[in-house]
């Protein structure tokens, strides 16, 4: 049986004289190119036609729109007014954190601005983007559990864990690991599956997939994750501004799978005109 297991694990991976390189930035760095070799074969799979540049464009606006949504979620939906009367503390990425909703509008945005500059569906590339993303939610969940943040309430099972410091010397749930299992490791495998099939499933069953799914596993997970200190519980002490943000993600990830089932659009990428293939 399993207890007393104490995360001591260290948040720098390693340090260039009084430059700190922290697995939280090594994660992102190697997510972004992860997803963009993932996102690079299944587009040749599908033949959807992108060359070097327009898959360089969409690699540049998806990291600018993940970051900066990211943090800027934060700060609008976790922040509490802090950042508005303190702004230069927005450009500290090293206090406070990152959101995924914040992210995941950053990279609508940053989608839509690619579809723009290359041609290509913006359907189709969010479908690739979503099979891909769960690669950094596993990455990022996973550095989230070394940086000792985001950890779940009290808990007397057995995978308990003590992190220590703020959240005190008593057992709780892991929950980094538990959204790296599901909103990682299934999702991905789940759409991963999917994306087998030749021709490729309709503009938008991916991105339906994804946000039903991510909005099911992360408003379960909100059940056992400690809500932030400074924000407590919304509603009914239960609800939390996690399951709040995640609600719309099922309504719009319901409403794109009913979309591609009746329009049942093909996955379409640049014009044949404008591709140079890599």
């Amino acid at each position: 049986m399993l207890n007393n297991i104490y995360q001591a694990l260290d948040p720098v991976a390693f340090a260039l004289g009084p430059i700190e390189v922290r697995w939280y930035g090594l994660a992102y760095m190697l997510a972004f190119l992860l997803c963009s070799l993932l996102f690079y074969r299944i587009a040749k799979r599908w033949e959807v036609k992108l060359d070097y540049d327009a898959m360089l464009n969409v690699a540049i606006c998806v990291m600018l729109g993940t970051i900066l949504g990211a943090r800027l979620g934060y700060v609008i939906f976790y922040g509490d007014g802090h950042y508005w009367s303190n702004p230069l503390s927005i450009l500290n990425l090293s206090q406070g954190g990152m959101s995924f909703h914040g992210g995941l509008i950053g990279v609508i945005i940053g989608g839509f601005a690619a579809s723009r500059i290359t041609g290509a569906s913006f359907l189709t590339l969010a479908d690739l983007g979503a099979i891909t993303a769960p690669i950094g939610l596993f990455l990022g969940r996973c550095a989230n559990f070394v940086n000792g943040e985001l950890w779940g309430a009290p808990t007397d099972m057995p995978w308990g864990v003590i992190f220590g410091g703020s959240a005190g010397m008593i057992p709780r749930h892991p929950t980094q690991l538990y959204e790296a299992v599901l909103e990682g490791l299934v999702i991905l495998c789940v759409l991963y599956l999917l994306s087998r099939k030749v021709p490729p499933r309709p503009q938008g069953t991916f991105i339906g997939s994804f946000l039903l799914l991510y909005g099911i596993f992360r408003f379960a997970i909100e059940f056992v994750r400690q809500p932030d200190a400074h924000m407590g519980y919304l509603f009914f002490d239960w609800v939390t501004m996690g399951q709040l943000l995640s609600l719309p993600l099922i309504v719009a990830g319901i409403g794109l799978l009913v979309f591609a089932a009746v329009k049942k659009l093909p996955q379409r990428g640049m014009p044949e005109e404008e591709c140079a293939e890599l």
